[in-house]
C-alpha cells in the first residue's frame, strides 16, 4: 500500500484531520504480512489552544509534536495507554492529529474503537514516536480509496479532555460502528448498513 506523501501533512491539523478519515493505518508485521484498518475518527490539536500538549511549554516528552510534519507522535495517557498522533503543519509549532478509532476488516467492530485500543491492536508504543508516517517505517498511513473521495463525516466536539471541550475539532465516519463515541443524537448504524472494508484489493 502506497503511503501518503509528506506534503499531505504540511497543513494545519484542522485541515488534515477530516481528510485522514477514510485513510488506512498500515503496519508491516514480523512475518511480512500487512495489518491494516481504516481510520474512522480523528481529533485536531494546535499549540494555540489549551488541550494541546505543546500549549504551555516545549519539553523532551512533547518534542516530536514540534518537529517536522508527517511523523508519528506517540505518548502515554494516564501512565497506561499509548495514543497515536501524526504531526502536522510546520516545524516549531505544536500541531497534530490524534487518531481515535480504526475499523479493521473481518475483526470485531470495536477492537480499535478508542486511542488506547487502537495502539494496542497495532502494537504501537513509544518506540514508534518520531518515526515517519510516509512509508519509510514499518507503520505508515495510506490514502483513501477513490470510492471514498467524499465520505459522509460528522463534525463534533472533542472528548476525553478537560480543556477546549467546546471546540468542534473531532470528525468521524457516520456509517462506521467502530467510532469511540457518537455525537448526541447520532444513532448507531445497524450492521447491515454499516460501512466496513472487507478486501485489500482496490484499497
Amino acid at each position: 500500500m502506497n503511503a501518503l506523501p509528506s506534503e499531505f501533512f504540511c497543513r494545519p491539523a484542522q485541515d488534515v484531520a477530516p481528510e485522514l478519515v477514510g485513510c488506512r493505518l498500515v503496519k508491516r508485521q514480523g512475518d511480512g504480512s500487512l495489518l491494516w484498518g481504516v481510520v474512522v475518527e480523528t481529533e485536531a490539536y494546535s499549540q494555540d489552544e489549551p488541550a494541546c500538549h505543546g500549549y504551555r511549554r516545549r519539553s523532551p516528552q512533547n518534542e516530536t509534536l514540534f518537529g517536522p510534519p508527517g511523523r508519528f507522535y506517540v505518548y502515554v495517557s494516564y501512565g497506561i495507554h499509548h495514543c497515536v498522533n501524526v504531526v502536522t503543519d510546520r516545524a516549531d509549532w505544536a500541531n497534530g492529529v490524534l487518531m481515535r478509532a480504526v475499523a479493521l476488516p473481518a475483526e470485531p467492530e470495536r477492537v480499535a474503537a478508542g486511542p488506547g485500543l487502537l495502539a494496542r491492536r497495532f502494537a504501537i508504543d513509544r518506540s514508534d514516536d518520531r518515526q515517519p508516517a510516509t512509508g519509510e517505517h514499518e507503520l505508515w498511513l495510506a490514502p483513501r480509496p477513490a470510492s471514498m473521495a467524499s465520505p459522509d463525516l460528522v463534525t463534533t466536539t472533542r472528548i476525553g479532555i478537560s480543556e477546549g471541550q467546546e471546540l468542534s475539532l473531532r470528525w468521524y465516519l457516520r456509517a462506521s460502528r467502530s467510532v469511540s463515541r457518537r455525537a448526541k443524537g447520532d444513532r448507531q448504524p445497524v450492521p447491515d448498513q454499516a460501512w466496513i472494508p472487507r478486501e485489500v484489493d482496490g484499497w
